[in-house]
């Protein structure tokens, strides 16, 4: 770090050396001192003075390459060059010292008054410099930058907040920030963390904020600032607008919640004759066993026992018909995501439940290897079910047009390390070489009517979920998609 009353003295002279650190040291600095350049520049890397003085000529490591070093890594180190040969016109002059960057330059033999009138001067110099920087850091800083006193009053603040609230800043300086922002504002948000910060913390934090000029999206950093003292007696703010990147990221996530809505309903229409099935099976029996119901009624003396068993029949079929329902509407459905514990076997189970009948009539042979005892996940049970959902139907028209090679489908789950793992495996053409490196980009199908958009909404799905997607060739023919979960000991 540098201190504001550090000197480092470079000189192969020792008696000189000695000379320069005694006048410094009775003036109130704290001098380090080095007999040559090397040694200079190791002192300044180990700890940045807050002003050099260097002889010019030395042997080896010269002071000019002093100075240009501290050019090149140091520009806000000012150095006072001083040498004996300046007045002889021997090697670098004066003024070349000067123009190499040196803040002034000393002939030897110099009095201790004239040493000390050049380091004030070097002094005044880089702190003009450095405000400066600072000034222009400040005034063209792209965020909103502004100084924040004690009494919740502004200070100083930078072109930004002219053009946000449309007042000069000299107007704006003096205002407390209730009057900007708003009581409610200032009560709520911006004074606790100001009084964070004023207590020496240093505080960010990013919200929706509503004022009279409007809702915007700010992130909002506080540091302490302490000026003249160890008292800590302003803050520096720093905001910055994301208004437009919150509102586009919105919209974003709304356009993939509504693709991936449109990919469901596309699928569940290549379902719509499993659909139908899996709801025409519990009705045909409802049916059958109101028939049941009403004969043993009518017979002479009523069978009642058998009646009660056939309505028993009736409301199971009943519940098993609304089932089904429940889990189409859900897929279909405009839901927000959910975070609940997740039973994975049972998942899978409902979405084959779903794809039996499509399975069946494209002579499908299916092998279930679902490990008993899986932790459940922590997820949406809909999202991940239209995973599940978007693989095996891939799979069963892939291999519907595979020919008269026998149709296997293996759908799997079992535990791994950390989670759980789900593949499903199909006996088709597998993956076209020609698409394997972008199996999982927008719009990349190798079906004459796909939209190419289930793969890449399943991978999204899976890694929001802390998972990942990836796909294999499965020797001799076919396809292998797996997925893994993270299990739910904890919410994440």
């Amino acid at each position: 770090m540098t201190t504001t009353n550090d000197i480092l003295v470079i000189e192969d002279d020792e008696i000189m050396r000695e000379a320069l650190a005694e006048w410094l040291e009775a003036a109130g600095y704290v001098v380090r001192k080095a007999a040559d350049g090397s040694a200079g520049l190791a002192a300044v890397r180990s700890a940045a003075p807050a002003l050099v003085v260097t002889d010019i000529h030395m042997p080896g490591t010269s002071g000019a390459v002093v100075i240009a070093e501290l050019q090149r890594h140091h520009p806000d180190i000012p150095v006072i060059a001083i040498s004996g040969l300046f007045q002889f016109g021997r090697g670098l002059d004066a003024d070349s010292a000067v123009a190499l960057g040196a803040a002034r330059a000393l002939a030897k033999p110099f009095t201790r008054r004239e040493l000390l009138q050049a380091v004030t001067v070097a002094d005044l110099a880089a702190r003009k410099r450095a405000e400066y920087l600072t000034r222009q850091v400040f005034e063209s800083a792209s965020d909103g930058v502004a100084v924040i006193g004690r009494d919740y009053r502004y200070q100083r603040v930078n072109p930004v907040y002219e053009r946000n609230w449309g007042m000069p800043a000299e107007r704006i300086v003096g205002m407390h920030v209730a009057d900007l922002s708003g009581t409610d504002v200032f009560e709520r948000t911006l004074k606790p963390n100001l009084d964070r910060c004023l207590a020496g913390e240093h505080v960010t934090f990013a919200e929706w904020f509503t004022t009279e000029l409007g809702r915007f999206y700010l992130s909002v950093s506080y540091s302490p600032l302490r000026l003249d003292s160890e008292r800590l007696e302003a803050v520096l703010v720093i905001s910055r607008d994301l208004t437009e990147h919150v509102l586009a990221s919105e919209a974003l996530r709304e356009a993939q919640a509504a693709l991936a809505r449109v990919n469901r309903v596309t699928t569940l229409g290549v379902l719509a004759a499993s659909i139908a099935h899996e709801v025409n099976q519990p009705l045909t029996a409802m049916v059958a066993s109101a028939g049941s119901c009403a004969r043993w009624l009518a017979a002479r003396p009523p069978e009642l026992e058998k009646a009660q068993r056939s309505l028993e029949r009736i409301a199971r079929d009943g519940k098993r018909a609304s089932e089904v329902i429940d889990r189409i509407r859900a897929l279909v459905m405009r839901q927000p995501p959910r975070r609940d514990l997740v039973d994975v076997k049972e998942t899978i189970l409902d979405v084959i439940a779903l794809t039996r009948d499509q399975m069946r009539r494209n002579d499908i042979a299916l092998e279930k290897t679902l490990a008993e005892g899986l932790p459940p996940v922590w997820g949406d049970r809909v999202q991940l079910q239209q995973v599940v959902l978007n693989l095996i139907v891939n799979a069963v028209e892939a291999m519907s047009a595979s020919g008269d090679r026998p149709r296997q489908l293996v759908i799997g789950a079992s535990e791994a390390e950390g989670g759980v793992c789900i593949e499903v495996r199909d006996s088709g053409p597998g993956i076209a070489p020609e698409i394997a490196d972008k199996l999982f980009e927008p719009f990349c199908t190798s079906k004459p009517q796909g939209i190419g958009m289930g793969l890449s909404i399943s991978r999204s799905i899976v890694e929001a979920h802390g998972g990942r997607l990836w796909a294999a060739s499965n020797p001799p023919h076919g396809a292998l998609f797996q997925l893994s979960l993270p299990t739910g000991e904890r919410e994440p």
